[in-house]
C-alpha cells in the first residue's frame, strides 16, 4: 500500500487524529481517547461514518429513500460522538460521513488527507474478538499501513482513558 507521505507536521499543517464512527459501544471510548490526545497535542479530530451502499432498488425512489436514511443515521452517530468529543475535552471535530465499504472509505480519507497521522479504533469487549475493523488494520498495520493504528481496549473507563491520553 503506497500513500503520499503525511505532512503532519510541516509549516502549516497540524496532525489529525482519525476515528471511524458507528454505533458499537466501545466506540464512544476511541472518540474519548482521541479528543484528550488532540486536545492535549494541539492537534485536530475528525469523526468518519460509513454507510454501506444501498442495494439496487430504485424502483420507485426506494434506494433514494434508503441512502437519505443511512446518512441521517450516520449524522445522528457523528453528532453523538462529537457531543462525546466536546464533553471529553472540549474538541470540536471535522465530521464526514461517505458511501461505500468501511475498509475502502477509511484508505481513501487517508489518502485524501496528508495531515492525518493516526487511526483510532475502539476494540470490542465481546468473546468474538476485537471487532473486524481492528483485526484488519492492525494486521496491516504491523506490515504495510501507512501511518500508526492506535487500538483503544473498550473495556477501558474514562477514568483509565483520561490517565492514558492526557
Amino acid at each position: 500500500m503506497v500513500m503520499a507521505r503525511r505532512r503532519s507536521y510541516e509549516q502549516g499543517h497540524r496532525p489529525k487524529f482519525l476515528v471511524f464512527v458507528d454505533d458499537t459501544p466501545e466506540c464512544g471510548r476511541a472518540v474519548r481517547f482521541a479528543a484528550r490526545r488532540v486536545a492535549r497535542l494541539g492537534a485536530k479530530l475528525v469523526m468518519l461514518a460509513v454507510s454501506a451502499p444501498p442495494e439496487s432498488f430504485e424502483w420507485l425512489g426506494v434506494g433514494d429513500v434508503m441512502r437519505a436514511e443511512a446518512e441521517e443515521e450516520a449524522t445522528e452517530q457523528l453528532e453523538k460522538a462529537a457531543v462525546l468529543a466536546r464533553e471529553a475535552a472540549g474538541v470540536e471535530p471535522e465530521r464526514v460521513f461517505r458511501v461505500g465499504k468501511k475498509q475502502d472509505e477509511i484508505l481513501k480519507l487517508i489518502e485524501e488527507d496528508e495531515d492525518i497521522a493516526f487511526l483510532v479504533l475502539a476494540a470490542g469487549t465481546s468473546s468474538e474478538g476485537p471487532g473486524p475493523l481492528v483485526t484488519n488494520f492492525a494486521g496491516v498495520a504491523a506490515s504495510t499501513f501507512p501511518l500508526p493504528v492506535v487500538i483503544v481496549p473498550g473495556s477501558l473507563t474514562d477514568e483509565d482513558i483520561d490517565a492514558l491520553a492526557g
